[in-house]
């Protein structure tokens, strides 16, 4: 059983799910608090943890760069209040470095992976064939990127300047969907498909996570036969697959 954790920006979900992939236990979701701690997110695990069934293993899903476990950079916990908010040097300096795949597996004493949290949702949608890309759309963008199904090193796209000093998680990301509304913010969906695609040539192209859906249907028709919508359960979903993947 594994107990797999979806970390975003917004709020922090989980389940608890079987080798197949199906959950044991309706998804918990809490809103992520800030300021937030390394100390501080662990809590919220154990929260949760003790909502859901037993695990004998853990999958987190994390915002940002993450190479072995250990957090290279994140965009959110950083910040005082929450995304788009003033960096506190000493929550910048309390997660960079971090080996918090280690801090989790102590506190739980189960063996534990940590990856990005689009590539968790990635391991959940692709098909294992081909180039495949996974995008992402929620508080800010994630990517993962899988060849024939292995896992390829994680760029952090969502800091790319897509206009002028404007990155793509403030192209695109949440606080820019408000303001634009739906059909405005899925006309940029759009334009960052069709400027990608010569980028990544991909064979197929998943969009996911929680603003997924809120594209509009007459976008959708236009976007492309290569891109597929995936449902946002896929980042809870993916926790089991995640232990299968290997890397290019």
């Amino acid at each position: 059983m594994t107990l797999s954790i979806d970390c975003g920006g917004l709020s922090i979900k989980a389940s608890v799910l079987d080798e197949d992939g199906t959950m044991h236990a309706p998804a918990v979701a809490v809103p992520t608090p800030y300021p937030l701690t390394p100390a501080g997110l662990i809590e919220v695990f154990q929260g949760i943890a003790a909502k859901l069934p037993k695990a004998d293993r853990i999958t987190v899903g994390f915002p940002g760069m993450v190479r072995h476990g250990v957090v290279v950079h994140t965009p959110h916990y950083i910040n005082v209040k929450g995304p788009r908010t003033r960096v506190d040097p000493e929550l910048f300096y309390a997660w960079k470095g971090l080996d918090f795949k280690s801090l989790v597996q102590e506190t739980f004493g189960l063996p534990t992976l940590m990856l990005n949290d689009a590539e968790v949702h990635g391991a959940g949608v692709v098909a294992g064939s081909g180039f495949e890309v996974v995008l992402t759309l929620g508080t800010g963008l994630g990517c993962a990127v899988f060849d024939g199904g292995k896992l390829a090193p994680h760029i952090e796209l969502s800091h790319a300047p897509i206009r002028r000093s404007t990155i793509y998680d403030e192209w695109i990301g949440e606080h820019e969907r408000r303001r634009l509304g739906d059909s405005f913010w899925s006309r940029r969906i759009r334009l960052m498909v069709t400027d990608l695609r010569p980028v990544f040539h991909w064979d197929r192209l998943y969009l996911g996570g929680g603003n997924a859906r809120r594209i509009r249907p007459e976008v959708l028709e236009l976007i492309g036969d290569d891109v597929v919508i995936v449902p946002n359960a896929a980042g809870i979903v993916g926790g089991v697959r995640a232990w299968n993947l290997t890397r290019v």
